[in-house]
């Protein structure tokens, strides 16, 4: 055989040569250029040197290593295609048995991915012996990476592998070590799932996987229990309501009283995925006064959890039931002690009024409303307002500002200014339903206020607003109302009211036509470029530049851009500040068409 070429050996020696390298970062980047150095080596190298070398190169920082696993997981194309990909398992398997969580977690995502690309006889040859390597493992790092290797490649392995599969998960969730337990729960799942979706399997699901539920279920660490809620409704889902009823239900009333908060916090928190897997009798018979339960649980987390449920769950109940067992708790919870339980509420208590109707919500859930928009924590009010778009589709936007007005009035003026933001985003959506006169006679001051507001986000919010609210009523609305309020702000002593002038005219420019900003806004744009302020010139620029691209879109408006605004933005060019001249030059470049750029719009 013929020596390679110096060329041919390049790229390992070069790898080789920045794996040795005291720099972390240099290390990184010669890994995350696997791919294409096993490109460069080709199929027949990469397996034959490449993978033998990365074998060998594990004795790393854990940061290295994770990208190694992760690039690892996409190797098999590089090593020939599907028949050699179990050569790439090799350095997987010692990444899947470092200490660092991360890295083995990695390494074992990499192994699934590569396993499932595997010949049924590819994974008794390779992958079953690494499955009994990492299982019977001395540490519990490889026995707990071994749990989450079986369900993918299950279901392409011959029956008697498939079997031989099964014991081992089974050995494991035996196992002595707490970590690995938690582990076989946390892999149970999906495990179920692919022995469910197998032809002809579903006697082993009961006779074989059940037990191992049940099993971790009743585990003496916490820890683990918690983690078989999700096993519980991936298992229920491949099974009749009468299997449900008979292997299922026990555990299942287990957890919901499990004295561990933790374990009931986790079957709160994925309530309406168990009940949907359970199906109608259990959910009348059992979940309901389980549910009631856990939003009367002694644990403020857990009733936190509950009430996050509780739109999703009263979906599948009847309008009685939630009548008669929820809303009594859903109004002990709106006055609960822990301001994240009711915070919790507030974001899903909206969800009821389309199932309760006009006047059911309007008797029942608005005083609740009123009551959280008045809350002293400031996530509670937040929350609310977020969603109350769909109390508005129940009960009508009049009955719904009749109610809320008075407390939305207070909220535009609260302390924190992310609730008089989300007040700001509401804004155009109750302006549509009201219509214009009771938004000029209610609404309209308080949104030009806004414009003078402390906070920069809340003056850039209300910017954005009177876009939208021009778009609604209309841009004569818009000429004979806002636009002369906010041009009366240029004369401002105070440079930030004449920013947000330039703001807002830059915001509202793509919805305003070439007449308004020839007879209105353009002028104030123009006066503002000799501010003394550059901040604002610079600003002015920009602005100039979107009020040109609404100009151009007529020939009256090409004129007026080279007439007034093609000067102006020259003069900027020649200005004292280096950052108005680079913006000036920018506008400039792209108003003439010197640039293919896009025109930026400020927001």
């Amino acid at each position: 055989m013929s020596s390679p070429t110096s060329s041919s050996l390049y790229p390992i020696h070069l790898l080789m040569d920045e794996l040795k390298s005291e720099d972390v970062v240099l290390r990184l980047s010669s890994i995350r250029r696997l791919s294409t150095i096993a490109l460069a080596l080709g199929p027949q190298r990469t397996r034959d040197e490449l993978i033998p070398f990365l074998q060998d190169q594990l004795d790393d920082e854990d940061e290295v290593l994770l990208v190694l696993a992760e690039e690892l997981g996409g190797f098999a194309e590089y090593v020939g295609g599907n028949e050699y990909a179990w050569i790439v398992l090799g350095p997987l398997e010692n990444l899947a048995a470092v200490e660092e969580t991360l890295v083995r977690d990695k390494a074992a995502e990499s192994i699934s991915k590569l396993s499932s690309l595997l010949s049924a006889q590819a994974i008794e040859e390779h992958l079953l012996p690494l499955l009994q390597r990492l299982s019977q493992g001395d540490w519990f790092t490889s026995r707990t990476s071994a749990c989450a290797l079986f369900a993918a490649p299950y279901p392409l392995a011959n029956t008697p592998n498939q079997e031989e599969m099964r014991k081992m998960f089974g050995v494991l969730c035996a196992d002595e070590t707490p970590m690995v337990r938690r582990a076989a729960a946390k892999a149970l799942g999906p495990f179920a799932k692919s022995v469910a979706e197998c032809p002809n399997q579903h006697p082993i699901l009961l006779s074989d996987i059940i037990p191992l539920y049940r099993k971790l279920a009743s585990d003496d660490q916490d820890s683990v229990r918690l983690l078989t809620i999700p096993d519980l409704i991936a298992i229920s889902a491949a099974l009749n309501p009468e299997e449900v009823k008979e292997h299922i239900l026990e555990p299942l009333r287990s957890s919901v009283t499990d004295k561990s908060w933790r374990v009931r916090y986790m079957v709160a928190n994925e309530f309406v995925g168990l009940a949907e897997g359970v199906g109608e009798s259990i959910i009348r018979e059992e979940l309901v006064s389980a549910f009631v339960g856990l939003l009367k649980d002694n644990e403020a987390e857990v009733r936190t959890a509950a009430a996050g449920q509780v739109p999703g769950f009263a979906k599948l109940v009847d309008k009685e039931v939630i009548l008669a067992k929820f809303l009594p708790c859903v109004k002990d919870l709106s006055t609960d002690s822990s301001q994240h339980v009711r915070a919790s509420l507030a974001m899903q208590i909206s969800g009821l009024a389309p199932l309760l109707g006009t006047e059911t919500t309007v008797e029942n859930l608005l005083p609740l409303f009123l009551q959280l928009l008045k809350d002293d924590f400031s996530d509670v009010r937040l929350n609310l307002i977020g969603k109350l778009d769909m109390v508005n589709e129940v009960i009508g936007i009049e009955r719904l500002s009749q109610a809320l007005l008075p407390a939305i009035m207070e909220l535009a003026e609260d302390k924190q200014w992310r609730v008089r933001q989300a007040i700001i985003e509401y804004i155009p959506l109750l302006a549509q339903q009201l219509g214009v006169s009771f938004f000029d006679d209610k609404l309209g001051q308080l949104c030009m206020s806004w414009l003078g507001d402390t906070v920069f986000s809340i003056r850039e919010a209300a910017t954005i607003n009177l876009k939208k609210l021009t778009d609604v009523f209309g841009v004569e609305w818009a000429k004979s109302t806002i636009i002369p309020k906010v041009l009366e702000m240029g004369d401002h002593q105070n440079y930030l009211y004449r920013m947000t002038t330039i703001f807002a005219i830059t915001t509202m420019a793509p919805s305003l036509n070439v007449q308004i900003i020839r007879d209105t806004v353009l002028q104030s744009a123009l006066n503002l470029a000799s501010d003394p302020i550059p901040n604002i010139r610079f600003n002015v620029a920009k602005c100039l530049e979107t009020l040109a691209a609404v100009l151009a879109s007529n020939p009256e408006g090409q004129e007026i851009i080279s007439r007034k605004v093609i000067p102006a933005l020259k003069k900027l060019q020649d200005d004292s500040d280096a950052d108005v001249r680079f913006f000036a030059t920018k506008a400039y470049d792209r108003t003439t068409g010197d640039s293919n750029g896009e025109p930026m719009i400020l927001s």
